[in-house]
């Protein structure tokens, strides 16, 4: 089968479903559809990486591209890059998959995510046979500078007016794209920092390590005394954080403390915050409270960026930890998300602790990946009535949400109730509804 843009551009196993052949394809295809110019590509850790990369920088070129290489670098690190001279860019990472898998995400010129039409025509171009070629001086080059890399840190550390003198910090980079950049930016700061996770051997990245295992990080803060911890994932455009007491602080009280700041400020744009459906009930009723505007999209963050745009408005994000400040770039980056959030701590010179207790409420949430036999896009239609009979047992104090992943081949099942004992059940149900319509795997 045929691979397919997903939430988050391309994804499969790397060599076996993401093959070299299908990245030079998907190069031509990305070149002709939007037309040639200029592309800036970044990667992350992974063994695979060189090999995906050399392969979709041959398709760029061979279809009269100008070809910049910056090696690693965060994805939102080659947004930025792409924003500043009108480039467009690519990424070859799986994020937070393991080492195994890749992808490619790309990004329109000026470092914006792509739109559905944009996805569509490459998707087109790209499993369409193609055999004419340029030839001779229409060819495109193909360079390597990885002084933007440089330039991107920079930035990093101008987008805060302070300092950050005084703060302890524990970042875990998840031997990922954020290994060298991220400790650099918090040290010019004037953080006090210890790294976890910064010796990539293209085998380790996200292998027990970052944002989706927060666990040594907590002991880590705990053991040091630290002020708080950062973890981010293998292409660092996200962030969870754990505060002074080990417990973890995820997107949604990242976005609350961050969106609080900013109301208090004046700079929340429309005084509104976009976020997703995944987004905790807690935070929906902490934003009603303070007379915030909450605006939900469809899980990934392209969703909150489109909306954000169509909107006019400046701050939003995921629970995950994509958090984008759209009045300081294009998309979602854990690394400016952490430097944001210490900004606030800094300043008001209260703990993270405290920020996050008194920004949110969070309603007990229980998660169930259900891997089944045949994913099903459409399987909120399919149990429809076991869904409506679960929200009707919640009433206003709880939420359900049942989906098809866009990156795994899972059902994901949530749940939201005043206990944990109630959204389990209620989730349980959902789960076993969710089987019944789908075929449990063999």
């Amino acid at each position: 089968m045929a691979l397919r843009f997903g939430t988050d551009g391309v994804r499969g196993v790397a060599n076996v479903e993401l093959t070299p052949e299908a990245a030079l394809a998907l190069g031509r295809a990305a070149a002709r559809v939007l037309h040639g110019g200029r592309f800036i590509i970044g990667r992350d850790t992974r063994r695979s990486g060189p090999m995906l990369e050399a392969a979709l920088a041959a398709g760029l070129a061979s279809e009269g591209a100008s070809v910049l290489l910056c090696g690693v670098v965060p994805t939102p690190g080659v947004a930025w890059m792409a924003a500043q001279d009108g480039s467009a860019g690519a990424v070859i990472s799986g994020s937070h998959n393991p080492f195994t898998d890749n992808g490619i995400k790309l990004f329109a010129p000026g470092g914006l995510k792509l739109g559905d039409d944009l996805e569509t025509a490459i998707e087109t171009e790209w499993h369409a046979a193609t055999s004419d070629r340029l030839a001779g001086d229409h060819v495109g080059t193909i360079v390597t500078d990885t002084s933007l890399v440089d330039r991107y840190e920079d930035w990093l550390v101008d987008s805060v007016a302070g300092r950050l003198d005084g703060l302890r910090v524990v970042l875990d980079t998840a031997h990922g794209a954020a290994t060298r950049i991220a400790p650099e930016v918090f040290r010019r700061l004037g953080a006090t920092v210890r790294v976890l996770h910064d010796a990539p051997n293209g085998m380790n990245i996200n292998d027990g390590a970052g944002a989706l295992y927060p666990a040594v990080l907590a002991g880590a803060v705990v053991a040091e005394g630290a002020d708080a911890g950062l973890a981010f994932d293998g292409d660092a455009d996200r962030l969870i954080a754990v505060d002074a007491l080990g417990r973890v602080v995820d997107g949604d009280h990242l976005m609350a403390i961050c969106a609080l700041d900013r109301h208090t400020s004046g700079g929340l744009v429309g005084n509104t915050v976009v976020v997703t459906v995944m987004t905790n009930l807690g935070f929906r009723k902490a934003m009603t409270e303070r007379a915030i505007s909450v605006v939900e999209t469809a899980v990934g963050d392209r969703y909150v960026l489109e909306a954000l745009d169509r909107g006019g408005y400046t701050f939003g994000g995921e629970q995950s930890g994509h958090i984008i400040f759209r009045d300081l770039a294009t998309t979602g980056d854990g690394i400016l998300s952490g430097l944001q959030v210490l900004d606030v701590m800094t300043r008001s010179g209260r703990s993270l602790d405290d920020l996050a207790a008194a920004a949110m409420t969070q309603l007990p949430q229980v998660l169930i990946n259900v891997k089944v036999a045949h994913v099903a896009p459409d399987i909120a239609t399919r149990i429809a009535s076991e869904i409506t009979e679960a929200e009707k047992r919640l009433g206003e104090e709880g939420r359900v949400l049942v989906r098809a992943s866009g990156t795994e081949p899972l059902i994901r099942v949530m749940v939201e109730a005043p206990t944990e004992a109630e959204a389990t059940s209620v989730a349980d149900s959902l789960v076993a509804a969710a089987l019944r319509a789908c075929g449990a795997p063999r």
